[in-house]
């Protein structure tokens, strides 16, 4: 007996796992036949798990929505993770979620064992998080964007801009790129018919479906990439393109993917693409990694570099 309850138990811990399996690979990972199998799923649903039968000659099944939450069944570091998980979010970026965090990881404290209660306060105490600095976005809205990109709908949404005033957008969303500050929407503009990154704090009221698409290639093979590449220059005023006398490794380590994208040239340098309001900032920005570059673009950046040069003499000319 105590063998079955312990088969059923790592049953539906894999239903939990992973959408979709099929009878004979369950019946591998538990080591009995299909047909154990079978009897198992019944006494699930007998337990009143919503277990579904999927069609096919292998067969399969899936564990389903039910009218009730089911107990989730968590190895010790699943359970470790969506405790910190939790607390990380207690401090996030989505409006409203603080206090609902709190509220659950207060729950999976009151049923964890008391060795993994252990790390996780032990990782608590001795963490301190800063608040989250970038605008807070609404849980709804990203729900339906997140579902948007799974159903491949279209989407329909009011978008405020840094400058000029809010528009209508449609959009086929491809996908969600949190940077731990802001959420951006990855998505095609179909009437400019090309690919665009919306900040999400920017979508003023919840966004609408619309019609289904034919999803495209994506713009990169990283999303995030992407969207490092548009953040770090576009959004600006002045858009540089240098190239860093060192290797892209070492740059990186000195650069945040928000704030330049790069590309490597070779073994000793990468390709930089990185933007600012003001040409000072850019300098700045370029003096305090510590390598040497070349400016390819603006002209305005080596112009003001030039300027920057004749005050640097002048300040350490000896007077006569």
């Amino acid at each position: 007996m105590l063998e079955t309850s312990a088969r059923l138990l790592k049953l539906l811990s894999l239903l939990q796992v992973r959408r979709d399996w099929t009878g004979p690979e369950l019946a591998g990972r538990l080591s009995v036949d299909v047909r154990t199998i079978r009897r198992d799923v019944d006494k699930l649903r007998s337990l009143g798990y919503p277990v579904t039968s999927l069609p096919g000659a292998a067969g399969g099944y899936q564990l389903g929505a039910g009218a009730e939450l089911p107990p989730l069944l968590l190895d010790d570091d699943e359970a470790v993770a969506v405790a910190v998980g939790l607390r990380t979010a207690a401090n996030g970026s989505i409006a409203g979620i603080e206090e609902t965090s709190v509220r659950a990881l207060t729950k999976l404290e009151q049923v964890l064992p008391t060795r993994l209660r252990r790390r996780v306060q032990a990782l608590q105490a001795h963490t301190t998080p800063l608040p989250a600095a970038g605008p807070t976005v609404d849980p709804e809205t990203l729900t339906i964007i997140a579902a948007a990109c799974r159903d491949h709908q279209q989407l329909r949404f009011t978008y405020a801009p840094t400058q000029g005033e809010p528009a209508k957008r449609l959009a086929e969303p491809q996908g969600l790129v949190h940077t731990g500050r802001r959420w951006y929407l990855v998505a095609w503009d179909v009437p400019k018919e090309d690919w665009r990154t919306f900040r999400v704090d920017r979508i003023t009221e919840e966004p609408a479906l619309a019609a289904r698409f034919t999803p495209r290639e994506p713009p990169a093979k990283s999303l995030g990439e992407f969207v490092s590449r548009q953040v770090a220059s576009s959004v600006y005023t002045y858009q540089a393109v240098l190239t860093i006398h060192a290797p892209m490794q070492a740059v990186a380590e000195r650069t945040t993917p928000m704030s330049a994208a790069l590309e490597p040239i070779d073994d000793q340098s990468c390709l930089m693409r990185t933007g600012a309001d003001g040409l000072e900032r850019i300098v700045f920005h370029l003096l305090f990694l510590g390598f040497e570059f070349e400016v390819h673009e603006p002209v305005e950046l080596r112009d003001y570099i030039e300027i920057l040069i004749g005050r640097l003499r002048n300040a350490i000319t000896v007077q006569e």
